[in-house]
């Protein structure tokens, strides 16, 4: 059950969590809007990034919806997806790793890639911190 109330903005329960501050939903989802319509990556990799998140960031809600693969054949979607594990921060991203994403991806996806990352991590967290279960009903 979520900490506080569900407010009658937005559809999903994160936004109507988010939702009673009217103007941060607007301006989040427009961001999401950005992130996620971007062609700049396949769904596969948003995706596997998402999913690789929500274990990392406790999110129950987000979880619910599947594991990452174990196994990734695209090495574009197993990176980004590494790139994820090491910037919630609970292993180290060293310069050998970052040189081998520099060998796959341009600096233009380097930096989407981390905005999506901190974007996700950010939504996520704060689904966690406010209790947002898988099951929720609004």
């Amino acid at each position: 059950m979520a900490k506080i109330k569900y407010s009658t903005n937005g559809v999903t329960p994160f936004q109507q969590l988010l939702g009673h501050n009217k103007s941060i939903l607007e301006k989040w989802s427009s961001l999401e809007e950005c992130l996620f319509s971007s062609d700049t990556f396949n769904e596969e990799l948003k995706e596997q990034v998402r999913r690789a998140l929500a274990f990392e960031n406790g999110c129950q809600y987000c979880m619910a919806k599947g594991k990452p693969l174990e196994d990734m054949p695209d090495l574009k979607v197993r990176l980004a997806s590494d790139m994820a594990h090491m910037a919630t921060g609970k292993s180290k991203m060293d310069d050998k790793f970052f040189e081998k994403m520099k060998g796959e991806f341009t600096d233009s996806e380097l930096s989407e890639l981390m905005a999506l990352i901190c974007f996700i991590t950010a939504s996520q967290k704060f689904g966690a911190l406010l209790g947002l279960e898988a099951g929720c009903s609004i």
